[in-house]
């Protein structure tokens, strides 16, 4: 049968069996030689241990990486048996001729099994790795668009390491500098030993380095390392101390090198969170000590703080803030705080809190350089910080613990913008009255151009006064104002020695009561009984008042003060300096009725604004006195009180002007005649 089939079948079919047969025979010599050769090759670099490849290596590499690669040493490269065992002693990586650095990476010994199918597919597979002697230097480029790591054109990538089952590291230091953050790290490793992806302990590094011009301390350590050579999850702990001020950083990484996206845990605390903030240039007022802890997100340029929480000195502080570190940095934060402790509140105005609270504000504006006995601080504004950064702020604070103002729901709103500073508004509750405010510090224009505009709404005066001897039962009358001055200077008190603009309070018609002693109405009579008897049987009809003042070129003149209540006419005459802060004020009430027992002789507030005293008694009413004993002497005891009788001329106000606040010389009697007894705004006080 088979002979038969084979004389019958057809002659293509014949020839094609041998055809196939040497095709195979051809396949199978090829593959034996393909076989040999590799075996030949991996026999010739087992006995030789690759030594002759090292001027092949450097130059391979060197063009492949466009970069200098040179072996000093010792070199290996070949196959032991199916990985690649890779020596080189004396090994250098250049960097890119625009670093500050000669050397990528250089080590003394560099000792490597490599599984040879990650070199071209996927993640790159290191079995082992002894490394002794590595200097690595990691370095950005000015514009922050190449870096170090990143081999040819492209560009800054990722610092991506391989994967590493087992390894032994000793002596090796680690160098990063970002120009564009002006960061300069140097870090050392501690010495690393491993045993089958098991180095069974945390991995640390130490260093030290620059924030711009701010050295600091690191230490920080990978608590789980035996994940991260195999790439898992990577348990990060890292301290810093800079500024006066611990930070602690704390996370898991998806790799040893990428914090983009990931949430971080962030603690700070130290002595003054400006101090902290003035290492990237951000002005923030001085604080006491904080405590604060957040969630810190990096996203390219821009690093995003939620969930904060903590306090300053004795207040409370939540909310959120991001730092984009563009061509300008810019702050963007929305904060609250349910209760500020006044202190803390005082850095705002230029104080030192610490001095306030041990030694008083007078202290506190010595230490910024005012004169004896001011208050008014002479601290400069961080003109320089104010004009290399950019900022957004809304702020809520619940409570201001004072002893005697109760200031309530502040609402503040900062923008700053190259230089020019507003908070506006700035709003408040205040006594069950409302103030807004609008300030605005250009420090564009040189010396500063600063303005302040305050305004209080209709506000009861009992609660607003009664930590000052008004009660608040009894009281009706309210008080409303607003204050508006312009000035240059780069601290306040520059800027309100130099102010021009108006100071205006008025008081409609209401009931005032105190519990001790009070001046509201002047007669000597009455004066004498609040002195001794420290209350009042009924509380003083005030009509309408008038607190106000011009001021030019940081002097205000009383423009005018005036004060008409159901038995008195109360006038002031006088100024104050917002330069020396001395103050020099008269007021005096003229009856509207006849009284027998009045001094008819001004009370003066003189001194300055740290120690304002009063001048009760007054040459006048001592010339007075005077004038009763003499007429005791040569009349009778009975004649000596004509001296202190009031025929009670004074012309009662006419509220209209009153309630406007107009000016001195806008002031009407009720039967609409020009005042002639208020101050016409030009007075200056005495130093």
């Amino acid at each position: 049968m088979d002979a038969a089939a084979k004389i019958d079948a057809p002659e293509g079919e014949r020839t094609a069996e041998p055809s196939r047969k040497r095709r195979l025979r051809i396949v199978r010599n090829v593959g034996l030689a393909i076989v040999g050769l590799i075996f030949a090759i991996w026999l010739i670099l087992f006995i030789t241990k690759g030594r002759f490849l090292k001027s092949p290596f450097e130059s391979v590499v060197s063009s492949m990486t466009d970069r200098r690669v040179s072996v000093a040493g010792d070199f290996q490269l070949y196959f032991a048996p199916l990985r690649i065992k890779f020596l080189a002693e004396g090994l250098d990586v250049a960097n890119p001729q625009w670093a500050t650095r000669p050397s990528l990476f250089a080590a003394r010994r560099v000792e490597a099994r490599i599984a040879p199918l990650s070199l071209l597919f996927g993640r790159r597979h290191i079995h082992t790795l002894d490394l002794d002697g590595g200097r690595v230097d990691l370095e950005w480029d000015a514009p922050h668009k190449h870096n170090t790591w990143t081999f040819g054109s492209g560009g800054g990538e990722p610092l991506e390491f391989p994967r590493i089952d087992r390894a032994t590291v000793t002596g090796t230091s680690i160098r990063y500098l970002d120009p564009q953050m002006r960061l300069l790290a140097n870090l050392a490793v501690e010495p690393i030993v491993s045993n089958d992806a098991r180095i069974g302990k945390a991995v640390a590094l130490k260093g030290d380095g620059r924030l711009r011009d701010t050295p600091f301390r690191v230490s920080a350590r990978l608590l789980s390392p035996d994940a991260t050579v195999n790439r898992g999850r990577n348990e990060l702990e890292l301290r810093a101390w800079a500024a006066n001020s611990i930070l602690d950083v704390s996370g898991t990484l998806p790799s040893i090198a990428d914090v983009e996206g990931v949430p971080l845990r962030v603690r700070a605390r130290g002595r003054d969170l400006s101090e902290l903030l003035a290492i990237i240039d951000v002005a923030i007022p001085q604080t006491r000590r904080y405590a604060l802890k957040a969630q810190m997100v990096k996203e390219a340029n821009t690093y995003r703080f939620t969930d904060l929480a903590g306090t300053f000195g004795q207040s409370d502080l939540a909310g959120r803030f991001t730092i984009t570190n563009a061509e300008r940095l810019h702050l963007d934060a929305a904060l609250t705080t349910r209760r500020l402790d006044i202190i803390d509140a005082a850095p705002f105005i230029g104080y030192n809190p610490d001095i306030v609270a041990s030694k008083g504000a007078v202290a506190a504006a010595a230490a910024t350089g005012a004169g004896a006995q001011r208050v008014m601080p002479d601290a400069e504004l961080p003109v320089q910080s104010m004009q290399r950064f950019d900022a957004g702020l809304d702020w809520k604070i619940g409570v201001v613990r004072s002893r005697n103002v109760p200031v309530e729901k502040i609402d503040l709103k900062l923008k700053l913008e190259r230089g020019r500073l507003e908070l506006s508004p700035l709003t408040f509750s205040m006594a069950r009255g409302d103030v807004a405010s609008d300030f605005v510090f250009d420090t564009r224009q040189r010396p500063s151009a600063i303005s302040y505009d305050i305004r209080l709404s209709p506000t009861p005066m009992g609660r607003l006064l009664s930590g000052y001897g008004v009660a608040e039962a009894g009281t009706t009358g309210t008080i409303a104002g607003r204050i508006q001055l312009k000035g240059r200077g780069d601290t306040i008190h520059d800027s309100l020695a130099t102010s021009s603009g108006r100071i205006a309070f008025v008081m409609p018609r209401g009931a005032l009561w105190t519990r001790n002693v009070q001046l509201a109405e002047l007669d000597i009579g009455t004066f004498a009984y609040k002195m001794f008897q420290g209350k009042l049987k009924t509380p003083v009809e005030v009509n309408c008042g008038l607190v106000a003042f011009t001021v030019r070129n940081g002097v205000a003149s009383t423009d005018p003060i005036l004060i008409d209540t159901h038995k008195n006419v109360i006038t002031g005459r006088g100024a104050f300096s917002f330069r020396t802060e001395a103050v020099d004020l008269a007021f005096r009430a003229d009856a509207k009725k006849f009284s027998l027992f009045s001094g008819q002789s001004p009370v003066g507030i003189r001194g300055r604004f740290s120690e304002p005293r009063l001048d009760v008694i007054s040459p006048e009413l001592l010339g007075r006195a005077g004038a009763g004993l003499g007429l005791a002497v040569v009349a009778t005891p009975v004649a000596g009180l004509f001296a202190f009788i009031d025929v009670g001329d004074a012309k009662s106000a006419a509220c209209g002007p009153v309630l406007a606040g107009a000016k001195a010389s806008a002031q009407r009697t009720t039967k609409g005649k020009p005042r002639d007894d208020v101050g016409k705004g030009k007075e200056k006080p005495k130093d």
